[in-house]
């Protein structure tokens, strides 16, 4: 068959309800100011869908620091990829305050989460080598674990018996090939908010003699004492190898960054494709970033105002009698039964007469039958914001469980 006809014949499972979902429940346009009350379709909403944990996004000092540096230097500078023409003083102070504020060695600076997280896997395994790695990882680590030559084993989401059954055999595996072990696992996975079992994870490394690189996109900022991450939060950062993280999450911003030895760190810095053939991060980003982390450092009430709503929230829904599931972060997945046609109706009720808008989530992110309603907390959110959105939250559950939503067709 011709490659197009069957684009055109299968849509996948998100793309065949484009014809009513594209601009209203995928891809849609929130305007104005990045805040919590933005424009929806000419509407003000309550917004629960910025990854914008810390509300750096709007910080004054944040602001002022963006434009400047754009004013001075533009998008373009620095040209060329950072090992041919494109490294600053800028670039190298970014990385060296990240390492000093992670507790690592060295870090590298990446220009994308995603491309970045596939990239460091890539590059650090050889065909020799034995991937473990937890089922309900991220997009970007399951594209990383997909390039990799050699064996790849995967156990059930937070199992450790499981990963220890997997670990045997990575390790007999790995014994007669000469090879090593990579166990790869999120701090905070970005969908149920709930923790990856680190400290577990940690104890087996002296059995299995493995190494363990982490993925805390959701939870540097937001984790740990000084928000360092979810490492420092269980105790077990300097039982991490790899650690990794976003600027798009507490940062407010675009890029990332990897931590780890200096002698690993120096040979990602030479062998990761990602970012030998890529144009250098933007010295606008690079400095931005430097001002974002320095805010994050210097004023804990950032942190400490986040989860003032982030425990409002939960504890909110917990009494009224939703199911958060099992979150220990700010992600705050609302767990409901229905299918595509009630999460469409339900959401569409949601922010058109109720003004609340979050991100829906459907099959196959989620079982079928289920709907995931996602809340991203901020520090920007009032007490106010949390009681206005779980009186919502109460009408609609109350008219799903009424089957109401299902009798509607599925538009919006």
């Amino acid at each position: 068959m011709d490659i197009f006809e069957r684009i055109a014949a299968n849509r996948g499972p998100l793309g065949s309800h484009s014809h009513y979902a594209h601009g209203y429940f995928t891809f849609p346009k929130l305007e104005g100011e990045v805040n919590p009350r933005m424009i929806f379709r000419g509407k003000e909403v309550l917004t629960w869908s910025l990854n914008n944990y810390l509300g750096l996004a709007n910080h004054p000092e944040v602001r002022k620091v963006d434009a400047e540096a754009a004013a001075e230097f533009g998008m373009a500078v620095p040209m060329g990829a950072r090992i041919m023409s494109g490294n600053s003083n800028y670039h190298e102070k970014l990385e060296a305050d990240l390492a000093d504020f992670i507790k690592k060695p060295d870090v590298l600076l990446l220009n994308f989460g995603y491309q970045g997280v596939v990239s460091i896997i890539d590059a650090l395994v050889s065909r020799h080598d034995v991937i473990v790695y937890d089922a309900e990882s991220h997009a970007c680590i399951i594209d990383g674990v997909r390039l990799h030559q050699g064996k790849r084993f995967v156990y059930p989401h937070n199992d450790m018996a499981s990963l220890e059954k997997q670990l045997e055999r990575a390790k007999r595996m790995t014994d007669e090939t000469g090879g090593g072990i990579l166990v790869i696992t999120e701090g905070v996975f970005g969908m149920s908010g709930n923790l990856g079992k680190l400290r577990e994870v940690v104890a087996l490394k002296e059995k299995f003699e493995f190494r363990l690189f982490v993925d805390d996109a959701h939870g540097f900022g937001t984790m740990g004492e000084t928000g360092a991450g979810t490492g420092e939060f269980l105790g077990v950062q300097d039982g991490i190898d790899i650690y990794f993280s976003t600027f798009a999450k507490s940062m407010a911003s675009i890029g990332a960054f990897v931590g780890g030895p200096e002698s690993v760190i120096e040979y990602l810095r030479y062998n990761m494709r990602s970012q030998i053939f890529a144009k250098s991060l933007p010295m606008p980003l690079t400095v931005g970033a430097i001002k974002r982390l320095e805010l994050l450092r210097t004023q804990p009430e950032l942190k400490e105002n986040l989860w003032t709503v982030v425990r409002a929230l939960q504890s909110g829904l917990r009494e009224k009698g939703f199911n958060i599931g099992t979150t220990e972060s700010p992600v705050t997945p609302v767990l409901l039964n229905g299918q595509i046609p009630d999460a469409t109706q339900l959401t569409f009720d949601l922010r058109e007469n109720y003004g609340i808008f979050c991100s829906i989530v459907v099959y196959p992110v989620v079982p079928k039958d289920v709907i995931m309603l996602r809340l991203i907390p901020t520090a920007s959110h009032t007490l106010e914001d949390v009681k206005q959105t779980i009186a919502a939250f109460e009408a609609v559950a109350a008219k799903l469980d009424k089957g109401l939503y299902s009798k509607q067709p599925a538009t919006a």
